[in-house]
């Protein structure tokens, strides 16, 4: 039996230092590294600055609590959820890998038990999954960056801790020279990390592309988001974790209102269905049958509407349908009820049913299925297009006298967020489609809220 090597070299682990002298201790990192006998050099950070905003600091308490010892980069890779579900056991919660509300209060309690406990150094040791890369280090392994994570805590106002610590893919090397990633983590309660905003933003590479994650809600009033927003070249978010996804896509919208350089995750786990949609009219006898699409229906899994309405916007976007009405009914199905007028005046009508699953994986609030039809019973428009057997069925079973052209869609393993989030980084400035898009469903969003 053999040994897997670990798929990361670490030049320095995370090391705690004063806020004043971090960049002094990297150069220390570099130096000491370089000046070895083993004829291997290190290549530091010279591609971006990359910010992450981590809220509920799950890799810090895994990490204190001896779950987890790869780089704090906020960054929910493998090795994260191998971290998570050993947790999750020891808990007695249900193992599945991935955070939670319920997840996070245990641990802050666990550290809180460890802390006052007179054997407080009883760490589990947590074993590396030594045969998957984590998101940073996938990152690292084709541009090395610097990874500065913010972690707020809810714990009394004691100022900015700081550590710094620099990882290096062994998969990555150009001869004897590895490429690398510079770590900085910064934890403190959200005022003080909003009281060292300049020193946060001087800690970004000079004259190259910054990118901000924020993995909280996107609140244009907060003083440490405008700050960091107005200084980087693209902020990025993720939809699908948004906790109340209505108000917080109604605050993407607003601030791609204001020319705010945007992206977000989940617009591009659209991809794959506006592809289907638009390849579906693209036969010369069903180019025109678009224009006769009258009614759409949108299942998708309950619990987070966004990659609905963000398609529903598209469509409407592009047909130029004006948003005229919204309903919404709850229930086991969360149904919504959009009308619209056609540039003819025409009304369109649209049902988003929220569809409860069992186990929506990783990401919530999928599409399950789209059908889009007519009352024009003349017009060759129908058109399924669903993600597994269960939702062409649902959506072929719902009856009508058209027949419909179905379609399926495929390599949805490419939609993961570490995917994506790779993708991203290797391009910044404004979607001019999405931010279109966007606007349409910011108009139907505000529809639903009260006057």
């Amino acid at each position: 039996m053999t040994t897997q090597s670990p798929p990361i070299v670490s030049l320095q682990a995370p090391k705690d230092v004063s806020i004043d002298v971090i960049e002094q201790e990297l150069r220390d990192i570099w130096q000491s590294y370089n000046n070895n006998e083993d004829g291997m050099a290190a290549t530091r950070a010279t591609t971006f600055s990359f910010i992450v905003y981590e809220p509920d600091a799950v890799q810090e308490l895994l990490t204190l609590l001896g779950y987890y010892t790869g780089p704090i980069d906020g960054i929910a890779g493998p090795r994260t959820h191998a971290a998570i579900k050993v947790a999750q056991k020891d808990l007695g919660l249900e193992v599945t890998g991935l955070s939670s509300d319920e997840f996070v209060v245990r641990l802050r309690a666990a550290w809180e038990a460890e802390k006052n406990a007179e054997d407080g150094a009883n760490h589990r040791q947590y074993a590396a999954d030594l045969d998957a890369i984590g998101v940073a280090d996938a990152i690292a392994a084709s541009n090395p960056c610097r990874i500065i994570t913010l972690c707020p805590t809810a714990e009394a106002d004691e100022g900015v801790k700081a550590s710094v610590s620099a990882y290096c893919p062994v998969n990555k090397r150009s001869q004897n020279t590895l490429v690398c990633c510079e770590y900085v983590t910064l934890s403190g309660t959200a005022e003080a990390l909003e009281r060292i905003g300049g020193i946060i933003s001087e800690l970004t590479i000079p004259s190259l592309p910054k990118f901000l994650w924020w993995k909280a809600s996107p609140d244009g009033e907060y003083g440490l988001f405008k700050r960091l927003a107005s200084q980087c070249d693209t902020i990025i978010v993720d939809s699908s974790t948004f906790r109340e996804p209505e108000t917080e896509l109604l605050q993407v919208g607003d601030l791609l209102a204001t020319d705010v350089p945007l992206a977000d995750l989940n617009w591009s786990r659209l991809a794959p269905w506006q592809e289907l949609t638009a390849e579906a009219f693209d036969p010369p006898e069903r180019r025109d049958a678009i224009l006769e699409v009258d009614r759409i229906t949108i299942d998708y899994e309950k619990g987070n509407p966004c990659q609905a309405f963000m398609f529903l916007g598209w469509m409407a976007s592009r047909l130029q349908w004006r948003p005229v009405g919204y309903s919404h009914r709850s229930g086991d199905y969360a149904i919504h009820r959009i009308s619209f007028l056609g540039q003819d005046q025409r009304l369109i009508e649209a049902e988003l049913a929220g569809i409860p699953v069992a186990d929506w994986g990783e990401i919530q609030g999928d599409l399950i299925s789209i059908k889009l039809t007519s009352t024009n019973l003349q017009a060759d428009c129908c058109t399924v297009i669903c993600s597994g057997t269960t939702g062409c069925m649902r959506m072929e079973a719902s009856g009508g006298a058209q027949s419909c052209r179905v379609e399926q869609v495929s390599h949805l393993e490419d939609q993961k967020t570490e995917t994506l989030l790779g993708k991203q980084l290797q391009r910044w400035g404004q979607d001019v489609l999405y931010q279109e898009s966007m606007k349409v469903t910011s108009s139907i969003l505000k529809l639903s809220q009260p006057d």
